[in-house]
């Protein structure tokens, strides 16, 4: 029998290390290391997306480009640079809708950059959906939720109509005089068909949410969202005048920029009749899908303006000094603007 103390026996069996060298897993080694290789390239290609579509976009339509900077280079260059003053203040109205349209506090310099950009963005896609999706992602990237950010793009998609109806009723009865042109009233066929149209987007709406289960939840909480958000946006005097102020700006900004450069080029209309021209213009087929509204609501403007007085010839390079001024000449800076907000992840 041993005559070892009792304390000599831990030391004699040492209890194992916690930590044993064993053979590492190499699983989750190369997940890290792999996800940054893979997300870079993914951030190059969404930066260098933008720069490509303005690209394949010019040399389609490269005519339009040089006809209308030979128009513009020509024209009067102090009436240019009212345009160009009344295009940069379209942007800092866009980025005061934006901002009266959700309830948190959004930083000045950045959204007015977003904005830039999504100016870009929304030439490049119909019915303002690049637009939308530049500022849902800025929204998101301020750490606003999903459910907000939406409501956020409901509410200002909601208000820029209801104003802009308003800004054209106020020109109605302030100049009665220059709406006694018939043809430019829609015929019966013309006003069913628009109202069938509407009818049939909300329908579709309706019964997809109704029908379909998984999009019953979102839409719900973006209803309920955009409800609560209403009513605290409007408790305060400051989003107000943000929201409907800016939304009631931007018609008139755009069509001082066309006027400037109708005048530019000797258009033979006034500021008055220009402005109501894009209003009637851009309500009557601002519903169609097309990117920035370039097409119908070109021709209809065209149409308007020579239906106030205007030669054709005047009108047609008003509108297309009008494009290249304000899609054209900040395209390529907002498109690298947008690249620049995609790689620092702003986006």
């Amino acid at each position: 029998m041993s005559s070892l103390p009792l304390e000599s026996v831990p030391r004699a069996l040492p209890t194992p290390a916690p930590s044993p060298p064993l053979s590492p897993d190499p699983s989750p080694d190369p997940a890290p290391s792999r996800l940054p290789s893979v997300g870079r390239p993914v951030r190059w290609a969404l930066a260098l997306l933008p720069l490509l579509l303005i690209a394949a976009w010019a040399a389609a339509d490269w005519r339009t480009v040089r006809d209308g900077t030979a128009r513009l280079a020509a024209a009067d260059p102090w009436w240019l640079l009212a345009a160009v003053l009344f295009t940069c203040l379209g942007w800092v109205a866009a980025a005061c809708v934006r901002q009266g349209a959700i309830v948190d506090r959004l930083p000045p310099g950045p959204l007015l950059a977003s904005q830039f950009a999504a100016g870009a963005a929304n030439h490049l896609l119909p019915a303002s959906i690049g637009a939308h999706a530049v500022t849902l992602r800025f929204l998101q990237g301020r750490g606003i939720p999903l459910s907000r950010a939406t409501a956020s793009l409901a509410l200002y998609s909601l208000v820029r109509p209801i104003a802009k109806t308003m800004v054209l009723l106020v020109f109605m009865v302030v100049h009665p005089d220059l709406l006694h042109l018939g043809e430019l009233v829609p015929d019966e066929r013309t006003m069913v068909l628009v109202a069938g149209s509407v009818a049939a987007g909300f329908g579709t709406a309706a019964l997809l949410v109704t029908t379909v289960r998984p999009l019953r939840r979102p839409a719900l909480d973006c209803v309920r969202t955009a409800l609560t958000d209403v009513r605290l946006l409007h408790r305060r005097p400051a989003r107000i005048i943000a929201l409907w102020g800016g939304s009631a700006a931007t018609p008139l900004l755009q069509g001082s920029v066309i006027a400037t450069v109708g005048f530019s080029l000797g258009l033979p209309l006034s500021w008055t009749q220009v402005v109501l021209a894009l209003l009637l213009a851009s309500t009557a087929v601002g519903a169609v899908p097309a990117p920035g509204g370039i097409g119908p609501v070109d021709a209809a403007l065209v149409f308007t303006m020579v239906a106030f007085g205007a030669p054709v010839g005047i009108a047609a390079a008003t509108v297309v000094g009008y494009r290249v001024l304000t899609v054209w000449v900040p395209l390529l800076p907002g498109a690298l603007v947008l690249s620049a907000l995609v790689h620092r992840r702003v986006l």
